[in-house]
Order: structure tokens, then sequence, then C-alpha cells
């Protein structure tokens, strides 16, 4: 069975990431990019479903585990009652392959390591053909089916039923290198890596990334380890951001909320180009926001609300009957149908986040403009438009007051684009219809008689997404009519201390009811709090949420209170995006 998911580490080389158990498995791999199929699925049923075992053969033996500083090399140290040794787990960046690297090194005593591969290709549904290939100095095991290859180089590997074993002793000052990787079954074996080359050269790199961030004066690690994983989620080809490096890590345990983040969506995409300018990341901002503008490209009314890494249109979304789902928790659901759902806060998230990078002095690209206009064309045409809203609401749409103060944003970041920038438009129309907006949204998003904003017009909850009013500079984070939105938050979705999305027990979205908190909304409330001056709350809450964070500081999307463990698809880019948007509020409040 697979581990707590907070049990899990990722290792990556910013196309594809591994998820490396604390009991030395990798039990999730898609081969050679993050949506590809898996090789590995033990992550969502069990070691027959796809793993590569690699750890003490004593059961007894202890481990504790740490990234080299401003890395995704993960160094697992192995205690034993006869010594110890460290494993080095990392995916090798820049050499245009899908490498993974395991390198054991000898401390002190000797230890016995068992390695134990089983490889699964097409989401388990497909059993390799597997081969011994001498090598000069080293074995080579080649597994091979349909498009998928990967060839497999250190100690020899013995069959045994469906999976290959080994057993080798490491004494201190050795090392042992056992290395993996895919090609397409068409071609030839890659030639073997240098190990130790392609160690240094990828430790190098990920600090020299590190370096150029700006930091933070307060949570330094926490920030600086966030920035690390949206980097890594990051595909570096194309620019797109997927939202985490897993399918189907369910949001309530043994339920249905079971959903395939492995594409990019707008708005976490939009979000955490504002953090990378933030922190000194202009040439990634730039690599995105070209992404986007090659992504949304063509007639407005074609766009989505999420992309394949490539841009693609089509996430046509499946079930799989090959993978049980993490710990019995059923759909395993690959694709994302909500790709054709019309989400308006989309438009405003994009919007903003183009500003931004023009406000940074970010390359103008030239046509960058021109899709704006195309873009607020179809805002003004459609903002009355019910949509799904931002959490992909499965059931009718609605006028969502969130999407509706997205798409006004949308507008504002036209008008400043005219007023601040010198560009083309019929700025005075715009004006108008923002003043439209905006007293649409007051006159029916807005409960007087309880003095806040409300999840959708008409309706009486609330939704944690109202927290982004102030963020979008709907209005201040201290406007009374925000403070009272802040108190009906606190009172309605308020659970264990930490914020839900919307009370799925109101049918809303059409599912059964049940969720763990959202992480990144209870860091939009620490934000909220620091902004509006409340910053012991903030302080208080912020550091509750950094808690949560597993062993080497990577969070999923919720929490699940009761149960002390994390929940939810893993590392999620929109949870750690929040937190640095919430170290930035703390810090600044701190300043002033």
């Amino acid at each position: 069975m697979a581990l707590p998911i907070e049990d899990y580490a990722i290792i990556g080389d910013c196309h594809t990431g591994a998820l490396v158990g604390k009991d030395g498995s990798i039990d999730w791999l898609c081969l050679p990019r993050f949506d590809s199929a898996s090789t590995f699925g033990a992550l969502l049923g069990d070691e027959e479903h796809g793993r590569w075992m690699l750890a003490p053969s004593d059961p007894a033996a202890t481990s504790t585990r740490r990234y080299l500083e401003d890395t995704f090399i993960l160094v697992t140290t192995w205690t034993t009652a006869t010594g110890v040794v460290e494993v080095v787990d990392l995916m090798p960046h820049g050499d245009r392959r899908a490498d993974v690297i395991r390198q054991v090194r000898g401390v002190s005593g000797w230890v016995d390591l068992h390695v134990d591969l089983r490889v699964r290709f097409g989401y388990a549904d497909a059993l390799p053909w597997i081969r011994q290939v001498p090598e000069k100095g080293e074995h080579a095991l080649i597994a091979i089916a349909g498009p998928d290859a990967i060839v497999v180089r250190g100690p020899e590997l013995t069959a045994q039923g469906h999976s290959h074993v080994a057993d080798f002793r490491v004494h201190p000052g050795e090392t042992v290198g056992l290395t993996l990787t895919w090609y397409p079954a068409h071609r030839e074996a890659p030639a073997p890596l240098s190990v130790e080359k392609r160690i240094k050269s990828t430790e190098k790199w990920w600090r020299q990334w590190a370096s150029a961030s700006a930091g933070s004066p307060v949570y330094a690690e926490e920030v600086r380890r966030s920035l690390l994983v949206l980097r890594a989620l990051t595909h570096e080809d194309t620019g797109g951001i997927v939202a985490a490096a897993t399918t189907s890590l369910p949001e309530e345990f043994g339920g249905q909320r079971n959903w395939d983040y492995r594409y990019v969506w707008l708005r976490d995409a939009s979000l955490t180009l504002h953090v990378l300018l933030n922190h000194g990341y202009v040439g990634e901002a730039d690599a995105w926001r070209n992404w986007l503008l090659r992504a949304i490209a063509g007639d407005p009314d074609d766009v989505q609300i999420m992309y394949g890494l490539s841009g693609e249109r089509r996430l046509d979304e499946w079930e799989l009957a090959s993978l049980p789902g993490y710990q019995g928790a059923s759909p395993v659901r690959i694709g994302n149908g909500a790709y054709t759902q019309f989400q308006g806060d989309g438009f405003g998230h994009v919007m903003l986040a183009l500003q931004e990078a023009r406000r940074r002095g970010g390359d103008e690209a030239d046509f960058s403009w021109p899709v704006q206009r195309a873009l607020m064309t179809f805002v003004e045409e459609n903002w009355r438009r019910p949509d799904n809203g931002i959490w992909e609401i499965r059931g009718p749409e609605r006028e969502f007051t969130h999407s509706r103060v997205m798409l006004w944003a949308a507008v504002d970041c036209a008008v400043r684009a005219v007023e601040e920038f010198g560009l083309e438009g019929p700025v005075e129309r715009w004006r108008q219809l923002r003043e439209e907006m905006r007293d649409d949204i007051e006159n029916r998003g807005f409960d007087k008689a309880r003095n806040t904003y409300t999840q959708y017009y008409g309706g009486s909850g609330v939704d944690a997404s109202l927290l982004q009013l102030s963020q979008v500079g709907f209005l201040p984070a201290d406007d009374p009519r925000m403070l009272g939105t802040v108190a009906a938050i606190e009172q309605e979705l308020l659970e264990g201390g930490l914020l839900l999305r919307y009370r799925t027990e109101s049918g809303v979205d059409g599912l059964p009811a049940g969720e763990n908190a959202f992480l990144a909304c209870s860091f939009w409330l620490v934000e909220q709090y620091a902004r509006s001056g409340r910053l012991p709350d903030a302080i208080a809450l912020m550091d509750r949420l950094c808690g949560f964070s597993n062993d080497v500081g990577l969070l999923s999307e919720e929490y699940d209170v009761a149960g002390g463990r994390q929940a939810g698809n893993t590392p999620q880019a929109l949870s750690h995006l929040a937190l640095v948007r919430a170290a930035d509020a703390i810090a600044a409040a701190s300043a002033s």
C-alpha cells in the first residue's frame, strides 16, 4: 500500500518528476513528461503497479532525509545495526534525457542493500518484455512495451516473478551507482551516464537558479523551497507550469474527489508569474508569458481554463481500470473534463499577470497587447455569463461573485494599460464598463444585512475565493465590506483552524459532501490578516501552516486536520505560491 502523502519527496528534471518514499521506493514516475503514462504507479495502488525500491535489507533500518541545500537532490541516510549509508536520488538536469540516478555511498560499517524493480508501463496496463544486455564494466536491463523503453544499469538484477531484484553490500568510502533512462522503444538504448559528473552539474544548476532569488526577510527557508518547487513544476522547454506532479490523490480519503492536476491552469500559472516576478525571476516569467500567448492565440471564444504542457487543448477525462487508487480512493482519472468549462476568473488572472510582467519590465512580445485586446472584446461581450467558478463546480453554472470581480479586474488592467503605458484602446468605454461591473457586484453580490460578499448572486453562503477581492484591488484589505466578508468566512468556513474552500454540503458542486481544508485558502487568509492590521493573527496562522510541510518542505493541496496528514495532489503549486505571497505580506506589514 502507498505511504502517507507527506512521506514522499519529489525529484525532478524540469520535464517530469518522481516521488520517492521514506521507505526508499520510487512509487510514482511518468516518463518522459509530467503528463505521460506512469512507469511506476504504486502510489495509486501497490507494488504490483510498478515501483523501484532501494533500501537496506535490514527491516529495522531507520532513515532521515534532506535535500542538498537549494536543490532537488534527495539524500536519505540509512542507519542499520551494522553501519550507515547514504542514498542520493536525483533526476539530472540539462542532459535532454529522462534519467534517474540512485547512488549509494558507504559512510560507516557495512550495509546490505536490496533492490526491487517492477516496471509497469502505461499506468500499470503494460507488463514489459525484459532482457539483460551485457555491457562493458556493468550490467544493463532493458524493459520494452509499446512505445516505451527504459534501460537500468547497476548491480546485476535477477528475475523473481514479475520483478527484478538484486542484493549488494557497501563499505565505507564505496559508492554504487544505479541509473534508469527512458527512451522511445524504436531507438537504441542511450549511452551510460557519468554519474558523478551529472550529480555535480545538477547540484550546480539548482544552486545557481536559487541564488538569483530576491529572497525573503521572513520565512526565508520556506519561501526558498517554495520557489524551487514552482521551478521544478515548470516544463523547461515550453514554460508551462503544472498544478501538481500527480493525478487522483484524494481530496477526501476514500472518496471520489480525485482529479488529474498534471496540466497548466491559467489561474495557477498566472499567480505563479506574480510570485516569480516579485522574487527576481524575470526570465522564467517571460517564458511563461510566451507559453500563455501561444496557448490562447486564436479566437478568444476558444480560450480554455487549462491546457497541456505544450498548449494542447484536448484533455479528455477518462477513468483507469488498471490502477485501484490511492489507498482505495477511486476512480483514478486521467485528463480533466473541466477544460471544457467556462470560468470567468481566468481572464482576470491572465490580464493581471501580463500587466505585472509589463510593469516589471519584461520583454513585450509583438502580439501581447493585441491578444489582450482580443480578450477584452470577449470580456465585454460575456461578462454577464454564468460560469463554473474558480473551483470548477461540476454542477449548474452560476453568477459567482469571485468570477465577476476577476472579470472586473481584467477590465481594470486594460484601463491601466492605456493610462500607465500608453497602449491604444477604447479607454473611455472600458472605464464605463468597469463602473457598470462594480455596480453589478455591489448590488447583486453583496449582502448588506450581513455585511459580506456572497459566493454567488442570490446565494447566502460565502467562498474562500472572496479573499482575493482585496488582492486584485477591488477594495482595500481594511475596507469595512472586506472585513465583514472575512468575518463571515471565519464563521462559516474555518474548521479546525483552517479554511475550507466552500461548504460542499450545500450541494453546489453536484458531488457528495466532504473534503479537507484547502491550504492555499488558509494562506490567503494569512495575507488578508497581514494587509488589514492583524499581523499577530497572520503570524500565528502562518506558523501553523508551515508546520504542515513535510520533512523536506513540501505541501500538497489540502490538509486533514483530524487525521494530521496531507491530502490531495502533491506537491501543489497553488499551495506553495500562496505560501510565498503570505510571507511577502507579513514581511511588508512587519516593515511598515
